[in-house]
């Protein structure tokens, strides 16, 4: 009798788990064997170790609360590839010297990394810093530095939003960057350069390089190691967008990790495209500039207000 009552207790706590859960463990158990893998579920469903048939026995132990929260914020279409990348992610990251599921592991290791929203392949974490630029969390040393995905982060005691947080206080702290002032043909400029692919951290500390105005900077990024910035105190900005949008062009266009050609207006802690188009017109290249409204009443206060006079 009292065998029955403890089967019937098992019973009763297994089928106490969510529905949700079971689904995704049968779809785990279903993926892990066409990988070639066998697997177990701790007690607690919080972790799944994969075990391989080879003569030497490989184990992964997979860390699953991540995965658990991001399908849950997915339709059930998506499970089944949701599940296989994360598996595949798994074992192919299976040699690192560190655990991307465990923060205190990989805190020191956290980084941002800009990356053109049109070249993002697969789920990773990271936030738009502009229309067309979007700063991705990685986690990792110098160039082997990989981007995190949403079941890793998943797996912390923090959102995503305070990692991404964490990471550019890690790549500001890495070094302060060179300044070199330079000449654009008319316009003057800083450009602020350094050993990491981290540059654009230091945009919130702009002020430790330079004076800047409340009309705040135009930007250029052409690759991730550097950026050029110049103040917008007065009409002659025009000309700096010009100028600032070929060197960019020129500049990404020779280098291997060219990141943009664009002009961009950092302003109150945000990052603004400002689209500058080069257009083939009766034979001719034009620039056709189109600024978001925000800086085009800018440009309007800037050429009504007396030369050398203070920004608003």
């Amino acid at each position: 009798m009292r065998l029955f009552r403890r089967r019937r207790d098992r019973q009763a706590r297994r089928a106490a788990r969510p529905v949700e859960d079971v689904d995704l463990d049968s779809l785990l158990s279903l993926v892990a064997d066409t990988l070639g893998y066998s697997c177990a579920f701790s007690a607690d469903g919080g972790t799944l170790t994969l075990s391989d048939s080879g003569e030497r026995t490989v184990r992964h132990v997979v860390r699953l609360a991540g995965l658990r929260a991001e399908a849950r914020r997915r339709s059930r279409e998506d499970w089944p590839v949701l599940v296989s990348e994360h598996l595949s992610h798994v074992l192919a990251t299976a040699g690192e010297p560190f655990d991307a599921c465990d923060l205190d592991q990989v805190r020191p290791l956290l980084r941002t990394r800009l990356q053109p929203a049109d070249d993002l392949a697969g789920a990773v974490v990271g936030r738009h810093l502009s229309a067309d630029l979007v700063e991705v969390l990685t986690v990792g040393y110098g160039e082997a530095a990989r981007p995190l995905r949403p079941e890793e982060v998943g797996c912390w005691p923090v959102t995503a939003a305070q990692a991404l947080e964490e990471a550019v206080g890690n790549a500001a702290g890495d070094g302060r960057l060179s300044a070199d002032a330079i000449d654009l043909g008319g316009a003057t400029a800083l450009r602020l350069s350094g050993a990491t692919a981290g540059a654009a951290a230091h945009l919130r500390r702009l002020d430790d390089y330079l004076r800047v105005p409340a009309d705040g900077v135009l930007v250029a990024l052409p690759s991730r190691s550097e950026m050029i910035v110049h103040p917008v105190e007065g009409i002659e900005v025009v000309r700096a967008i010009e100028r600032l949008r070929l060197f960019a062009q020129r500049e990404c266009d020779l280098r291997a990790d060219g990141l943009s050609p664009q002009v961009y207006w950092w302003h109150e802690d945000r990052l603004t495209l400002i689209r500058a188009d080069l257009v083939s017109q009766d034979g001719q290249i034009r620039l056709v500039v189109a600024p978001p409204k925000a800086f085009a009443r800018v440009l309007a206060s800037l050429a009504t207000r007396p030369e050398g006079g203070p920004g608003g």
